[in-house]
């Protein structure tokens, strides 16, 4: 019998996985890889990426212009949700390419890798590098049409997902002698979520471009609405830095402007201090905004600290004896434009967050330092009055040390160094467990009776906390709800060296308040604190908003909630309980409204009632669970930071010493409020 074994056990052949042979390997031929992946090329397919597309085109007119070939570009939004971009640019190449055996126009928009910005004769600085930008677009659109003049002819080529619908043909003669590209593009609903073009989005994006190539006007057009709007600043970054900084009081008459060229590598740098308590620096590479810094900034830093520091020292304002400054404090209140243009610069992947060149440290470290150094020299009125800010950030920054040093000896005496009223949760593992920031006692003590205690805690905020954009670190730390979830996340304080992410104890971090005035009000304290000081959990996603319901509409025995009043207005309809339905069948619908004990709003009509929540204390354990913590049911809004310049002007408008902006905002955007609570 063993020998029997021992033969059949021979005789089994190893087989390959069904279905897995050389014929399972594909080769994606063209632009099908873009397609079956696009994220690997625009970042996601969501409302960003989409809008990443126009940035894409708009991107390849910025290069004709940083060339010196382009004063003119416009972007319209046509109704229909196509876009077109043109410029007056030098007009892409139609003739035949000498290897591929047709139109250039054709290879650039079909061929990824292909373009001229490889090519240092043709473009000697440019944003877009790979050669991808233009060919990706057209990947993605469900069509794409572009018209090109150039050589007196206008040529066009028109495309469905990627693909030629037949040659570049010449369509007509130019009237003229300006030349250029003309691409109008429709995304393609089968790849983006959401297809939806956001008219401020782009605005955002284009005047900031305009201030960062002053000699450049661009036009946006929404037909959808009539909307328009031209930018050409003549100032260019320094006018960029009074922008950001239209909302702040600064002591500066004028930002410190500083321009030279080094080893071909421009530098442009525009800053000013304000009376404000946060340093705002935005850095650029060939016009591509580097949110994740690079050697420009650690450049721009070290020349900042270094040079105000010498002369400090030099003039006897700062005294060596008495409180070191560091490099925070010289950057308390600053608010700064980097611009740099690198013939050969080094990204990090396609998305180009962050410059890698080592070489342009230097250059921006001497350029930045010896201008500087003249500046204070020339201005020491102004130079003093730097410094002396400066100092009172020093002076600052030592109470927020000794607050710090306060909080962790408190803490060390207790036995789980946690707020007292923290529920926490079971589950030991971060990534499976999330924490809700609760505004109210009485929510917060539904919210305990109706969580899942197993990954869910529950922190109750008293009040409303300290409003950070108008206090420093050292007040801000005395701030017993802030205290408290700086010390329930467990990662320290954000923005700083002691912010450690490893020690996070929470994956998510949800912040749930009330539909109302007062709620709204939190919600954005609350909102300002994490982007000021724990940005970084804005940054990796981790912070959320829940989305409690509006309404509960109660038809018979049945309960339905409705998060909006288009939701409400749905299930109404559903049931045929809405003021049109009951007109089409000649009923008229009659309610009547009262307020409860508890606050409720409360429309009652034949066979259904209508409450109003205005509170999540309304609730009880089983209505929050269900409507609003359940994972399976619920819905939460992760809170993303798409423009830090526009994030910023509002943050400052809205919670900021200054009055006026604040009043503007509100005139302006006042007819835009609906469920106000009164």
């Amino acid at each position: 019998m063993a020998d029997k074994k021992t033969k059949a056990k021979d005789t089994v052949k190893v087989q390959e996985p069904k279905g897995y042979g050389a014929d399972s390997i594909q080769v994606l031929k063209g632009l099908e890889h873009v397609r079956r992946r696009p994220a690997m090329y625009i970042g996601d397919v969501s409302s960003r990426g989409m809008h990443h597309l126009a940035y894409e085109v708009v991107d390849n007119s910025i290069d004709e212009a940083l060339a010196g070939y382009c004063d003119k570009i416009s972007l319209i939004i046509h109704k229909d949700g196509s876009i077109t971009v043109e410029d007056n640019g030098r007009g892409i190449p139609t003739g035949m390419h000498p290897t591929e055996k047709k139109s250039a126009l054709e290879v650039v928009m079909t061929v990824l890798n292909a373009g001229g910005k490889f090519d240092r004769n043709t473009y000697k600085v440019s944003g877009g590098l790979h050669g991808v930008g233009v060919s990706v677009v057209n990947a993605l659109s469900e069509w794409l049409k572009v018209e090109v003049k150039r050589e007196g002819k206008i040529f066009a080529q028109e495309y469905r997902t990627g693909i030629p619908t037949g040659p570049v043909k010449e369509i007509g003669k130019m009237t003229g002698k300006e030349t250029g590209n003309k691409t109008t593009f429709m995304p393609d609903k089968s790849i983006f979520k959401n297809t939806v073009i956001k008219y401020e989005i782009l605005e955002d994006r284009l005047r900031e471009l305009a201030y960062l190539n002053k000699e450049v006007t661009i036009v946006i057009k929404d037909e959808r609405d009539k909307r328009e709007n031209k930018f050409h600043f003549e100032g260019g970054i320094k006018e960029f830095v009074k922008y950001i900084d239209s909302s702040r009081k600064t002591f500066m008459k004028e930002p410190i402007f500083i321009k030279g060229e080094r080893e071909s590598t421009q530098v442009e740098v525009a800053f000013q201090y304000n009376e404000s308590y946060n340093d705002n620096i935005f850095t650029y590479v060939n016009d591509i905004n580097t949110h994740e810094g690079g050697t420009h900034l650690v450049g721009f830093k070290t020349a900042l600290t270094r040079t105000l520091n010498n002369y400090g020292s030099k003039v006897n304002i700062i005294k060596n004896d008495k409180i070191q400054l560091t490099g925070d404090d010289f950057r308390e209140g600053l608010t700064c434009v980097i611009s740099t243009k690198v013939p050969e610069p080094q990204f990090e992947g396609q998305t180009k967050t962050k410059l890698g060149n080592s070489e342009v440290k230097s250059i921006v470290e001497t350029i930045v330092g010896e201008q500087l150094q003249q500046f204070l020299e020339e201005n020491p009125s102004m130079a003093k009055k730097i410094i002396e800010k400066c100092l009172r950030a020093a002076e600052a920054r030592e109470a927020a040390r000794k607050a710090r040093e306060l909080i962790r000896r408190k803490n060390a005496l207790e036995f789980s160094g946690l707020p007292g009223k923290l529920a926490d949760c079971s589950i030991s593992d971060p990534e499976h467990c999330e924490i809700y920031l609760v505004e109210g006692d009485s929510a917060g003590g539904s919210a305990k009776q109706g969580r899942d205690r197993r990954f869910q805690a529950i922190l109750p905020l008293k009040g409303k906390i300290l409003n950070v954009e108008k206090a420093r670190m050292n007040k801000i730390l005395e701030n017993d709800e802030i205290k408290s979830i700086i010390t329930a996340l467990g990662a320290g304080l954000g923005n700083s060296d002691e912010f450690d992410e490893s020690k996070l104890r929470y994956g998510k971090v949800i912040l749930m308040c009330d539909a109302d005035v007062d709620g709204s009000h939190i919600r954005t304290l609350l909102l300002t604190f994490f982007y000021r000081h724990m940005k970084e959990i804005i940054e990796t996603g981790r912070l959320y908003i829940a989305q409690p319901p509006l309404y509960k509409i109660k038809v018979q025995k049945e309960e339905h909630y409705a998060y909006d009043e288009t939701e409400k207005d749905q299930i109404l309809k559903r049931f045929k309980l809405n003021g049109k339905a009951a007109k089409d069948e000649k009923a008229e619908l009659s309610t009547e409204t009262e307020v409860s004990e508890s606050g409720e709003i409360v429309t009652k009509g034949k066979g259904f009632t209508i409450s109003r929540f205005k509170g999540l204390g309304e609730m009880n354990p089983e209505q929050l669970w269900s409507t609003t913590m359940n994972p399976e049911t619920r819905t939460i809004l992760r809170v993303s930071v798409e423009n830090a310049i526009a994030a910023d002007k509002v943050f400052e408008t809205l919670m900021g010493e200054e009055v006026e902006p604040r009043r503007k905002f509100i005139e302006t955007n006042a007819k835009y409020v609906k469920n106000l609570d009164i």
